[in-house]
């Protein structure tokens, strides 16, 4: 098992890049992007992290602290801090990643509903171990695995009555997009009946590419078309497409598109070679 000794943490708290960073992760490389929404002064509450273990393996993580209610930033500060200490106190302890990043949503759902104001927020965290990925998130930030060629390999399903309906057939992403229940979430970090949900494994091969993300990318560009942007490409140029269609959409949408403006998150992950 992996040990904590020379563990890597990385987090991107209040973060308003211009352009994404470059990090070394696992047996590849992972770019982080993470920007207040447009026109805003207020704290970013969007956050991300990276934990890079002794071993190898690594997690990365995504916050979305609640717009609207209170301490949305604080929030997703304490879920990535508590994910992060939990993984290496797993790791320490003999343990493996996956009981450390358990432990670390219920040590952040714990704390962030002893805050005792209403706090909340959601998170998706991927576990990367021996070039495979597990997906893990409660609440509508996303994790997908795109192949070189387009094909999809993992998708997580948003904990939304939108989401769901997507994913049952029952309403179309174009349509999705556009619905006025877009803003509701039904599970969080910060409630008594949060879940977690659990991703199988999937095997990575070379130029799969890896993103993790807030509502704030899949709220504005539908996943068929970041699934194009991302699956070529160097990563940093892939960040920078993403980053700009996003910022584009939020700001002067072209008719049909849609336009959610909201902070925006994401870190994107290849293997090397």
């Amino acid at each position: 098992m992996a040990s904590a000794t020379n563990d890597r943490i990385e987090l991107f708290l209040d973060a308003n890049h211009v352009e994404a960073e470059s990090h070394q992760v696992a047996d590849g490389r992972a770019v982080v992007f993470s920007r207040r929404c447009p026109d805003k002064e207020t704290p970013n509450e969007d956050a991300a992290a990276l934990v890079v273990t002794s071993s190898g393996s690594a997690v990365l993580a995504v916050a979305d602290g609640f717009g609207g209610q209170p301490a949305g930033e604080q929030a997703a500060r304490i879920a990535l801090e508590s994910l992060a200490e939990s993984v290496t106190e797993a790791l320490s302890d003999g343990g493996t990643l996956r009981t450390g990043i358990l432990d670390g949503f219920e040590r952040a759902n714990e704390a962030i509903n002893a805050m005792g104001v209403g706090a909340a927020t959601t998170m998706v965290a991927l576990e990367i171990d021996d070039g495979a990925v597990r997906p893990y998130h409660v609440g509508d930030s996303m994790a997908l695995v795109v192949g070189q060629r387009g094909k999809t390999k993992l998708q997580t399903v948003s904990h939304s009555p939108v989401g769901y309906a997507v994913e049952s057939g029952m309403l179309h992403e174009a349509d999705a997009l556009h619905h006025e229940d877009l803003h509701i979430v039904s599970n969080m970090l910060g409630s008594p009946e949060m879940r977690i949900e659990i991703g199988t494994f999937v095997r990575l091969r070379p130029w799969d590419t890896v993103l993790i993300a807030s509502d704030g990318l899949f709220d504005n560009i539908p996943t068929q078309e970041v699934t194009d942007l991302i699956r070529t490409s160097p990563l940093p140029k892939v960040a920078k497409r993403l980053a700009a269609e996003c910022d584009q959409r939020m700001r002067n949408p072209g008719e049909g598109q849609a336009s959610k403006p909201d902070d925006l998150s994401f870190i994107l992950f290849r293997l090397r070679g």
